[in-house]
């Protein structure tokens, strides 16, 4: 986290959480969602505007971080803005030598798990967490696999990611039940 954002937490500790306003699609981009992009329907069906300023994609990603429950957030200064996923919490890229790198730039010190859903998607349970492969990067993973460096798939249905892997979807649908 950032030094400036925990100055501002210090400084104003109150500041009222923000839920729908940020989302997280498949292919690791990042979503402002407005009140019309979210009166349009849940995240990924209406997603919003696309974040394309390079700086603020960063600070997104260096401030980046879940909570106790799995809720994944973006720390704004003072303000935490939970993270509406569409898949799961990290989006990996793959290097050509199996490193495993997420939508943030941090790498992952190792694959645990892979796992095959119902539609093919792949994702890797690593120590920061699970994330989903991108899709360009599909083939290196089966290179991976098959060279033995990385455990054979499992299949597993996409919605049950969330439960066994602690994380929460929608940070809003679970505050709108409350």
């Amino acid at each position: 986290m950032d030094d400036i954002v925990r100055q501002a937490i210090a400084k104003w500790p109150n500041v009222p959480h923000c839920y729908g306003w940020l989302g997280l699609d498949a292919r690791g981009r990042w979503y402002l969602r407005d009140a019309a992009a979210q009166a349009g329907g849940p995240f990924p069906q209406s997603k919003g505007s696309l974040l394309q300023h390079e700086k603020l994609i960063e600070f997104i990603g260096r401030n980046y971080e879940a909570d106790a429950q799995g809720q994944w957030f973006f720390q704004n200064g003072p303000q935490r803005v939970y993270v509406e996923l569409e898949a799961a919490p990290w989006v990996w890229r793959i290097q050509p030598d199996f490193a495993v790198l997420s939508h943030t730039g941090r790498t992952a010190a190792a694959v645990q798990e892979c796992l095959l859903d119902e539609q093919g998607r792949l994702y890797l349970a690593t120590p920061l967490g699970l994330g989903l492969v991108h899709t360009l990067d599909v083939a290196l993973a089966a290179e991976a696999v098959q060279a033995g460096r990385w455990p054979q798939p499992d299949e597993v249905r996409a919605d049950q990611l969330p439960a066994r892997h602690g994380y929460a979807t929608s940070p809003l649908a679970l505050q709108q039940k409350l």
